[in-house]
């Protein structure tokens, strides 16, 4: 009776290939890597066009800012009472 070495399937799995170690990056950002200055400054200053947002994403932001706001007095106040 014959004997074959036991292979750890998850030794195999877990080797990286050398070929994976390179960043995969999308064609579009390999495209802006090439551009000159002046065609990169060009592409990157065009406005976004605010996004449509749903009522309920608009009072969601807006109740974030309330919050955030809130809690950075509360920050001040106990920073400025400790001292």
């Amino acid at each position: 009776m014959k004997t074959e070495p036991i292979i750890n399937d998850a030794d195999h799995s877990s080797a990286i290939r050398e070929q994976d170690l390179q960043p995969q990056e999308r064609f579009e950002d390999e495209l802006i890597m090439h551009l000159e200055r002046d065609q990169f400054v060009a592409e990157t200053s065009r406005p976004v066009p605010r996004a449509a947002l749903s009522a309920r994403a608009i009072a969601g932001l807006w109740a974030l800012r309330v919050f955030v706001v809130l809690v950075s007095l509360m920050v001040i106040y106990t920073f400025i009472e400790q001292l």
